[in-house]
Protein backbone atom coordinates (compact mmCIF):
# COMPACT_ATOMS: atom_id res chain seq x y z
CA UNK A 1 0.00 0.00 0.00
CA UNK A 2 2.51 2.33 0.91
CA UNK A 3 4.96 1.90 -2.13
CA UNK A 4 1.51 2.40 -4.61
CA UNK A 5 1.01 5.64 -2.64
CA UNK A 6 4.63 7.03 -3.15
CA UNK A 7 4.28 5.56 -6.82
CA UNK A 8 1.09 7.59 -7.10
CA UNK A 9 2.60 10.86 -5.28
CA UNK A 10 5.91 10.93 -7.94
CA UNK A 11 3.56 10.18 -10.96
CA UNK A 12 1.21 12.82 -10.45
CA UNK A 13 4.52 15.46 -9.35
CA UNK A 14 6.16 14.30 -13.13
CA UNK A 15 2.59 15.40 -14.47
CA UNK A 16 2.33 18.40 -12.99
CA UNK A 17 5.69 19.46 -13.62
CA UNK A 18 5.97 18.51 -17.08
CA UNK A 19 6.36 21.93 -19.08
CA UNK A 20 4.79 21.00 -22.70
CA UNK A 21 3.49 18.72 -24.51
CA UNK A 22 6.40 16.46 -25.29
CA UNK A 23 7.32 16.26 -21.34
CA UNK A 24 3.91 15.19 -20.49
CA UNK A 25 4.02 12.66 -23.15
CA UNK A 26 7.41 11.34 -21.74
CA UNK A 27 5.11 10.82 -18.26
CA UNK A 28 2.38 9.07 -19.87
CA UNK A 29 5.03 6.68 -21.99
CA UNK A 30 6.70 6.10 -18.26
CA UNK A 31 3.93 5.09 -16.18
CA UNK A 32 1.31 3.70 -19.06
CA UNK A 33 3.16 2.54 -21.58
CA UNK A 34 3.28 -1.32 -22.49
CA UNK A 35 6.30 -0.89 -20.29
CA UNK A 36 5.27 1.65 -17.75
CA UNK A 37 5.00 1.41 -13.91
CA UNK A 38 1.71 1.12 -13.57
CA UNK A 39 1.21 -1.45 -16.97
CA UNK A 40 3.88 -3.61 -14.71
CA UNK A 41 1.68 -3.51 -11.78
CA UNK A 42 -1.49 -4.33 -13.51
CA UNK A 43 0.20 -7.32 -15.35
CA UNK A 44 0.78 -8.41 -11.82
CA UNK A 45 -2.94 -9.14 -11.10
CA UNK A 46 -2.97 -12.19 -13.10
CA UNK A 47 -0.87 -14.43 -10.90
CA UNK A 48 -2.66 -13.41 -7.59
CA UNK A 49 -5.23 -15.31 -5.71
CA UNK A 50 -8.93 -14.36 -6.11
CA UNK A 51 -8.47 -12.76 -2.06
CA UNK A 52 -5.17 -10.72 -3.15
CA UNK A 53 -6.99 -9.54 -6.19
CA UNK A 54 -9.69 -9.20 -4.95
CA UNK A 55 -7.63 -6.67 -2.47
CA UNK A 56 -4.60 -5.13 -4.79
CA UNK A 57 -7.10 -4.90 -8.03
CA UNK A 58 -9.05 -1.62 -6.87
CA UNK A 59 -6.06 0.36 -6.04
CA UNK A 60 -3.92 -0.44 -8.93
CA UNK A 61 -6.60 0.17 -11.39
CA UNK A 62 -7.46 3.40 -9.29
CA UNK A 63 -3.95 4.43 -9.81
CA UNK A 64 -4.28 4.01 -13.50
CA UNK A 65 -7.31 6.31 -13.56
CA UNK A 66 -5.48 8.65 -10.92
CA UNK A 67 -2.52 9.03 -13.22
CA UNK A 68 -4.59 8.85 -16.50
CA UNK A 69 -6.95 11.49 -15.52
CA UNK A 70 -4.29 13.98 -14.31
CA UNK A 71 -2.36 13.70 -18.17
CA UNK A 72 -5.70 14.36 -19.82
CA UNK A 73 -6.47 17.49 -17.10
CA UNK A 74 -3.10 18.25 -17.95
CA UNK A 75 -2.65 18.15 -21.70
CA UNK A 76 -6.07 20.84 -21.56
CA UNK A 77 -4.26 23.03 -20.13
CA UNK A 78 -1.32 23.02 -21.93
CA UNK A 79 -3.53 23.50 -24.87
CA UNK A 80 -4.91 26.24 -23.02
CA UNK A 81 -1.88 28.10 -22.35
CA UNK A 82 -0.55 27.49 -26.13
CA UNK A 83 -4.01 28.72 -27.26
CA UNK A 84 -3.34 31.93 -24.84
CA UNK A 85 0.36 32.13 -26.23
CA UNK A 86 -0.92 32.30 -29.75
CA UNK A 87 -3.53 34.69 -29.84
CA UNK A 88 -0.95 36.84 -27.57
CA UNK A 89 1.38 36.89 -29.96
CA UNK A 90 -1.30 37.10 -32.90
CA UNK A 91 -2.94 39.65 -31.79
CA UNK A 92 -4.10 43.22 -33.65
CA UNK A 93 -4.29 46.01 -31.68
CA UNK A 94 -7.57 48.02 -33.15
CA UNK A 95 -6.60 51.12 -31.85
CA UNK A 96 -3.99 51.49 -34.73
CA UNK A 97 -5.66 52.49 -38.46
CA UNK A 98 -5.58 49.78 -40.76
CA UNK A 99 -2.57 49.35 -42.97
CA UNK A 100 -3.46 50.31 -46.48
CA UNK A 101 -3.10 47.43 -49.08
CA UNK A 102 -0.60 47.83 -51.67
CA UNK A 103 -2.88 49.07 -54.28
CA UNK A 104 -3.77 52.02 -51.94
CA UNK A 105 -0.11 52.12 -50.78
CA UNK A 106 1.64 52.78 -54.64
CA UNK A 107 1.96 55.85 -56.24
CA UNK A 108 1.75 56.83 -60.09
CA UNK A 109 4.06 58.94 -61.12
CA UNK A 110 3.24 62.53 -62.27
CA UNK A 111 4.80 61.80 -65.50
CA UNK A 112 2.52 58.51 -66.21
CA UNK A 113 -0.45 60.57 -65.39
CA UNK A 114 -0.13 63.30 -67.96
CA UNK A 115 0.44 60.89 -70.13
CA UNK A 116 -3.05 59.02 -69.62
CA UNK A 117 -4.72 62.44 -69.48
CA UNK A 118 -2.99 63.30 -72.58
CA UNK A 119 -4.06 60.54 -73.90
CA UNK A 120 -7.71 60.42 -72.57
CA UNK A 121 -8.80 64.13 -74.13
CA UNK A 122 -7.01 63.26 -77.87
CA UNK A 123 -8.55 59.91 -77.89
CA UNK A 124 -12.08 61.40 -77.54
CA UNK A 125 -10.93 63.86 -80.94
CA UNK A 126 -10.06 60.62 -82.66
CA UNK A 127 -6.84 60.19 -82.49
CA UNK A 128 -4.65 57.12 -81.70
CA UNK A 129 -1.15 57.08 -80.12
CA UNK A 130 2.01 56.65 -81.95
CA UNK A 131 5.26 55.43 -80.75
CA UNK A 132 9.25 54.86 -82.21
CA UNK A 133 12.95 54.40 -80.80
CA UNK A 134 14.51 56.71 -78.76
CA UNK A 135 18.10 56.21 -80.66
CA UNK A 136 17.32 57.45 -84.37
CA UNK A 137 18.93 58.06 -87.71
CA UNK A 138 20.34 61.94 -88.51
CA UNK A 139 18.57 61.69 -91.26
CA UNK A 140 14.90 60.83 -89.45
CA UNK A 141 15.81 63.20 -86.24
CA UNK A 142 17.05 66.33 -88.91
CA UNK A 143 17.08 65.76 -92.55
CA UNK A 144 13.55 64.87 -93.16
CA UNK A 145 12.28 67.39 -90.97
CA UNK A 146 13.62 69.82 -93.09
CA UNK A 147 16.96 70.75 -90.99
CA UNK A 148 19.42 72.46 -93.26
CA UNK A 149 23.02 71.38 -92.62
CA UNK A 150 24.62 73.65 -90.11
CA UNK A 151 21.70 74.39 -88.63
CA UNK A 152 22.45 74.89 -84.58
CA UNK A 153 20.60 71.87 -83.63
CA UNK A 154 22.47 69.34 -85.37
CA UNK A 155 25.45 70.44 -82.79
CA UNK A 156 27.59 68.34 -80.75
CA UNK A 157 26.56 71.53 -77.74
CA UNK A 158 22.81 70.17 -77.85
CA UNK A 159 22.67 67.01 -79.12
CA UNK A 160 23.62 63.63 -78.12
CA UNK A 161 25.72 61.58 -80.79
CA UNK A 162 25.93 57.92 -80.58
CA UNK A 163 29.70 56.82 -82.08
CA UNK A 164 29.61 56.39 -85.80
CA UNK A 165 28.69 52.74 -87.31
CA UNK A 166 31.09 51.36 -90.07
CA UNK A 167 29.70 53.53 -92.17
CA UNK A 168 30.52 56.03 -90.50
CA UNK A 169 27.07 57.16 -89.93
CA UNK A 170 26.10 58.77 -86.93
CA UNK A 171 23.04 58.03 -84.96
CA UNK A 172 21.59 60.66 -82.18
CA UNK A 173 19.14 60.43 -79.07
CA UNK A 174 16.06 61.65 -80.38
CA UNK A 175 15.87 65.43 -79.67
CA UNK A 176 12.01 65.72 -79.92
CA UNK A 177 9.54 62.83 -81.05
CA UNK A 178 8.66 64.40 -84.76
CA UNK A 179 10.95 61.62 -85.67
CA UNK A 180 7.30 59.53 -85.45
CA UNK A 181 6.07 61.91 -87.42
CA UNK A 182 8.26 60.72 -90.46
CA UNK A 183 7.24 57.22 -89.64
CA UNK A 184 3.82 57.19 -89.61
CA UNK A 185 3.52 59.71 -92.88
CA UNK A 186 5.91 56.90 -94.54
CA UNK A 187 3.92 54.23 -92.81
CA UNK A 188 0.44 54.97 -93.27
CA UNK A 189 -1.66 56.62 -95.60
CA UNK A 190 -3.72 59.75 -94.79
CA UNK A 191 -5.67 60.72 -93.33
CA UNK A 192 -3.51 60.45 -89.98
CA UNK A 193 -4.26 61.80 -86.66
CA UNK A 194 -1.51 60.64 -84.14
CA UNK A 195 0.17 62.15 -80.78
CA UNK A 196 3.34 60.99 -79.90
CA UNK A 197 4.38 60.57 -76.18
CA UNK A 198 7.68 59.82 -75.24
CA UNK A 199 11.50 60.07 -73.88
CA UNK A 200 13.40 62.76 -75.45
CA UNK A 201 17.41 63.96 -74.60
CA UNK A 202 19.16 67.36 -75.51
CA UNK A 203 22.07 68.66 -73.15
CA UNK A 204 21.03 70.82 -70.67
CA UNK A 205 19.96 70.67 -67.13
CA UNK A 206 18.92 73.33 -64.75
CA UNK A 207 15.44 73.85 -62.40
CA UNK A 208 13.30 73.38 -65.57
CA UNK A 209 15.44 71.58 -67.91
CA UNK A 210 16.89 67.94 -67.83
CA UNK A 211 18.98 66.39 -70.46
CA UNK A 212 16.21 63.61 -70.90
CA UNK A 213 12.44 64.82 -70.37
CA UNK A 214 9.21 63.98 -72.07
CA UNK A 215 7.47 65.33 -74.80
CA UNK A 216 4.12 65.08 -76.70
CA UNK A 217 3.45 66.15 -79.84
CA UNK A 218 0.46 65.77 -82.24
CA UNK A 219 0.11 65.19 -86.02
CA UNK A 220 -2.88 65.81 -88.50
CA UNK A 221 -2.99 65.15 -92.21
CA UNK A 222 -6.00 65.32 -94.44
CA UNK A 223 -6.78 66.82 -97.58
CA UNK A 224 -8.54 69.91 -96.13
CA UNK A 225 -6.63 70.14 -92.82
CA UNK A 226 -6.37 73.85 -91.49
CA UNK A 227 -5.17 76.22 -88.88
CA UNK A 228 -8.51 76.98 -87.97
CA UNK A 229 -8.99 72.96 -87.07
CA UNK A 230 -5.68 73.08 -85.22
CA UNK A 231 -7.13 76.28 -83.21
CA UNK A 232 -9.96 74.43 -81.93
CA UNK A 233 -7.68 71.15 -81.45
CA UNK A 234 -5.62 73.37 -78.80
CA UNK A 235 -8.35 75.11 -77.45
CA UNK A 236 -9.99 71.84 -76.44
CA UNK A 237 -7.08 70.62 -75.49
CA UNK A 238 -6.58 73.35 -72.84
CA UNK A 239 -9.34 73.83 -71.46
CA UNK A 240 -9.45 69.59 -70.56
CA UNK A 241 -6.35 69.46 -69.87
CA UNK A 242 -6.52 72.09 -67.10
CA UNK A 243 -10.31 71.93 -66.14
CA UNK A 244 -11.19 75.24 -67.29
CA UNK A 245 -14.65 76.34 -69.03
CA UNK A 246 -12.88 79.05 -70.97
CA UNK A 247 -9.74 79.63 -72.39
CA UNK A 248 -8.11 82.52 -74.17
CA UNK A 249 -4.99 81.84 -76.38
CA UNK A 250 -2.17 84.07 -78.31
CA UNK A 251 -0.75 82.77 -81.07
CA UNK A 252 2.59 84.14 -81.95
CA UNK A 253 4.74 84.04 -85.02
CA UNK A 254 7.49 81.87 -84.71
CA UNK A 255 10.29 79.79 -86.80
CA UNK A 256 10.38 75.72 -87.13
CA UNK A 257 12.32 74.49 -90.10
CA UNK A 258 9.01 71.66 -90.31
CA UNK A 259 6.37 73.66 -89.98
CA UNK A 260 5.04 76.62 -92.14
CA UNK A 261 3.72 78.78 -91.21
CA UNK A 262 4.67 78.68 -87.04
CA UNK A 263 3.57 79.62 -84.25
CA UNK A 264 4.26 79.39 -80.74
CA UNK A 265 0.99 79.45 -78.31
CA UNK A 266 0.31 81.16 -75.21
CA UNK A 267 -2.54 80.60 -72.96
CA UNK A 268 -4.09 83.59 -70.37
CA UNK A 269 -3.43 82.87 -67.01
CA UNK A 270 -3.22 84.61 -63.31
CA UNK A 271 -0.02 84.77 -60.86
CA UNK A 272 -1.52 86.26 -58.09
CA UNK A 273 -0.43 85.20 -54.97
CA UNK A 274 2.31 82.75 -56.82
CA UNK A 275 0.02 80.66 -58.03
CA UNK A 276 -0.60 79.78 -61.64
CA UNK A 277 -4.65 79.52 -62.55
CA UNK A 278 -5.89 79.17 -66.11
CA UNK A 279 -8.72 80.71 -67.21
CA UNK A 280 -8.52 84.03 -65.83
CA UNK A 281 -6.50 87.09 -65.24
CA UNK A 282 -4.69 89.56 -67.62
CA UNK A 283 -1.17 87.06 -67.65
CA UNK A 284 0.51 85.02 -70.23
CA UNK A 285 2.23 81.51 -70.39
CA UNK A 286 3.80 80.01 -72.93
CA UNK A 287 3.05 76.15 -73.35
CA UNK A 288 3.54 74.78 -76.73
CA UNK A 289 4.57 75.60 -80.25
CA UNK A 290 2.79 74.46 -83.58
CA UNK A 291 2.30 75.21 -87.07
CA UNK A 292 1.55 74.00 -90.56
CA UNK A 293 3.59 70.87 -92.04
CA UNK A 294 6.30 72.27 -94.07
CA UNK A 295 5.64 71.26 -97.84
CA UNK A 296 9.62 69.82 -97.71
CA UNK A 297 8.49 67.45 -95.27
CA UNK A 298 5.37 66.05 -96.47
CA UNK A 299 7.41 65.62 -100.18
CA UNK A 300 9.92 63.81 -97.91
CA UNK A 301 7.57 61.28 -96.93
CA UNK A 302 6.34 60.63 -100.54
CA UNK A 303 3.01 63.32 -99.44
CA UNK A 304 1.76 65.24 -102.37
CA UNK A 305 1.67 68.84 -101.02
CA UNK A 306 -0.63 69.97 -103.93
CA UNK A 307 -3.32 67.39 -102.19
CA UNK A 308 -2.74 66.86 -98.78
CA UNK A 309 -1.97 69.28 -95.78
CA UNK A 310 -1.79 69.08 -92.02
CA UNK A 311 -1.01 70.73 -89.14
CA UNK A 312 1.47 70.06 -85.84
CA UNK A 313 2.24 70.62 -82.14
CA UNK A 314 4.50 69.86 -79.66
CA UNK A 315 4.61 70.46 -75.87
CA UNK A 316 6.57 69.20 -72.96
CA UNK A 317 4.52 66.98 -70.78
CA UNK A 318 6.74 67.57 -67.78
CA UNK A 319 6.70 71.38 -68.27
CA UNK A 320 2.72 70.85 -68.48
CA UNK A 321 2.47 68.81 -65.18
CA UNK A 322 4.28 71.46 -63.12
CA UNK A 323 2.43 74.29 -64.46
CA UNK A 324 -1.33 71.80 -63.62
CA UNK A 325 0.11 70.62 -60.67
CA UNK A 326 2.07 73.10 -58.95
CA UNK A 327 5.48 71.61 -59.15
CA UNK A 328 8.34 74.13 -58.71
CA UNK A 329 11.31 72.26 -59.66
CA UNK A 330 11.89 69.50 -62.81
CA UNK A 331 15.27 67.84 -61.60
CA UNK A 332 12.70 65.47 -58.52
CA UNK A 333 11.21 64.05 -61.27
CA UNK A 334 13.77 61.84 -62.02
CA UNK A 335 15.45 61.72 -58.23
CA UNK A 336 13.12 58.53 -57.28
CA UNK A 337 12.17 59.98 -53.63
CA UNK A 338 9.51 57.86 -52.41
CA UNK A 339 8.49 60.92 -50.45
CA UNK A 340 8.53 62.70 -53.55
CA UNK A 341 6.38 60.77 -55.06
CA UNK A 342 4.01 60.22 -52.06
CA UNK A 343 3.31 64.01 -51.95
CA UNK A 344 2.68 64.26 -55.73
CA UNK A 345 2.22 61.04 -56.92
CA UNK A 346 -1.58 59.50 -58.15
CA UNK A 347 -3.26 56.72 -56.66
CA UNK A 348 -2.87 53.42 -59.53
CA UNK A 349 -6.69 52.45 -59.46
CA UNK A 350 -7.93 56.16 -60.46
CA UNK A 351 -7.78 55.95 -64.32
CA UNK A 352 -8.20 59.33 -65.49
CA UNK A 353 -11.40 59.94 -67.87
CA UNK A 354 -13.24 62.71 -69.41
CA UNK A 355 -16.38 61.32 -68.11
CA UNK A 356 -15.41 60.61 -64.07
CA UNK A 357 -12.74 63.53 -64.29
CA UNK A 358 -9.09 63.86 -65.28
CA UNK A 359 -8.12 63.82 -61.51
CA UNK A 360 -10.98 62.97 -59.13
Amino acid sequence: MTDLNQLEHDLLSQVEAAGDEAALESVRVSALGKKGSVSELLKTLGAMSPEERKERGPLINGLRDKVQGAITAKRETLAEAALEARLSAERIDVTLPVPEAPEVRGRVHPISQVIEELTAIFADMGFSVAEGPDIETDYLNFTALNFPEGHPAREMHDTFFLASDEKGERKVLRTHTSPVQIRTMTSQKPPIRVIIPGRTYRHDSDQTHTPMFHQVEGLVIDRQANIAHMKWILEEFCKAFFEVEQVKMRFRPSFFPFTEPSAEVDIQCSRKGGEIRFGEGTDWLEILGCGMVHSNVLRNCGLDPDEYQGFAWGMGIDRIAMLKYGMPDLRPFFEADVRWLNHYGFRPLDIPSLVSGLTS
